[in-house]
């Protein structure tokens, strides 16, 4: 019998892969549970607060492309952090940050899956998200590529419910998208619409968590120099047009009094524009949301097995099972306290907090990135490289989302 301390993962995972993989995750994570949380913030400037999220993403998006093959490591934003700046102490920090960014993210996706499933099974809550998160650990344990494949089945389903919505939408009102040019810059002198966008604005931004996490697949990946930015790339545009078109629709179908009284607002869109139960949406929601969750599962399992494997966090932690090849230790003790802050925190609190943790991270790296080029390390041959404006500028905008966010009061 093999040692599971010798046991490597496997490289299994293509470019078609990695995409559905950040498109699961990222659409999982946000647009299905707090799109009606963006339009109470935000009102009629919703989808202004998502275009602001993703132009900050932007540029992070960049430097995790270049990063992930300056540095091609489970555990990314961790070993970045220790590759250019050498300091353990803030390599340990970035990392439990990072952790704890995974872990409230997907305690908040399980919430608002339960918030769907309760549509139909009359449960409590504390329940119904108990089943959601062991069901998904054990999704995550099963395998690598299985789990991915699963989860890119769920990621198309859950992108066809969101271009249903959107096609309802102007099918039956195409003269609506004239109003959306005027929804995406809210008035610099009005001060309500612009404090509204930036404190919609860590909520939304919330709904982008995801194609960070596509660079702890990096050792799972085939060829991942060459597919990894493009992987990264692929997901950001995706989502932000799907994300600035939904929210729209929930702007002129919805109230914010309505958006803020459901706990399933893609689910009251489709009736609302389909005109009969949404039965069929919910179940999409449900796959949806159940699918982020299973992915951030396998991405936090990853970043503890790679913490382990650098020998900040203890060995048997990151011990791969020799049956699955995967961190099957690392993946029960993440669901763990996923179900924990899943039961006893409130759902808003646990997107601000993520979004927040997420911001400070991505500023750190973006940071990694520009001390490598300032210390003229040379990206390895035939990598994706940036200039080092991005990384500056993902710095500093990533700051002036939080520091806005709450001056806004969000």
């Amino acid at each position: 019998m093999k040692d599971t301390d010798t046991v490597q993962l496997r490289r299994s995972i293509g470019l078609t892969g990695l995409v559905l993989y950040g498109l699961g995750v990222t659409i999982g994570a946000g647009i299905y549970v707090l799109v009606g949380e963006t339009v109470v913030r935000a009102g009629s400037y919703a989808p202004a607060s998502f275009l602001l999220s993703a132009f900050v993403m932007g540029f992070t998006a960049g430097s995790f492309a270049e990063l992930s093959g300056r540095v091609p490591q489970a555990a990314g934003e961790a070993v970045y952090v220790e590759k250019s700046f050498g300091l353990a102490w803030l390599t340990i920090a970035v990392g439990l940050a990072v952790l704890a960014e995974a872990m409230i993210a997907a305690a908040a996706i399980a919430v608002g899956s339960a918030g769907y499933v309760a549509e139909l099974i009359a449960l409590p809550s504390e329940v119904l998200v108990t089943c959601i998160v062991v069901l998904m650990a054990t999704g995550a344990a099963w395998g690598i590529r299985e789990s991915v494949t699963i989860a890119g089945v769920m990621t198309l389903v859950e992108v066809a419910g969101l271009l249903i919505i959107i096609v309802l939408a102007f099918t039956q009102d195409p003269g609506s998208l004239a109003d959306l040019p005027r929804s995406l810059v809210p008035p610099l002198g009005d001060w309500p619409a612009v404090s509204g966008v930036l404190a919609a604005s860590m909520i939304a931004f919330f709904a982008f968590i995801g194609f960070d996490d596509v660079v702890n697949l990096v050792e799972e990946a085939k060829n991942p120099a060459r597919i990894m930015p493009w992987a990264i790339g692929i997901t950001l545009t995706t989502v932000t047009i799907l994300y600035v078109l939904v929210s729209f629709v929930g702007t002129q179908i919805a109230t914010a009094e309505e958006m803020a009284s459901t706990a399933a607002p893609i689910s009251l869109l489709f009736e609302r524009l389909a005109g009969f139960p949404p039965l069929a949406i919910t179940l999409i929601a449900i796959l949806a949301t159940m699918n982020g969750v299973v992915i951030i599962l396998i991405m936090a399992a990853r970043v503890t097995y790679g913490m382990s494997q650098a020998g900040r966090l203890p060995a048997w932690i990151g011990a791969v099972s020799p049956r699955t090849q995967t961190p099957v230790r690392a993946t029960v003790l993440v669901a763990a306290v996923v179900l924990v802050l899943a039961v006893f925190t409130p759902l808003d609190t646990l997107a601000e907090t993520s979004s927040e943790v997420l911001l400070t991270i991505f500023a750190i790296i973006n940071f990694a990135l520009v001390w490598f080029k300032l210390k003229r390390v040379p990206a390895p041959d035939g990598a994706f490289t940036v200039h080092i404006i991005v990384p500056i500028a993902g710095t500093v905008f990533c700051i002036a989302l939080v520091l806005g966010s709450a001056l806004a009061g969000g």
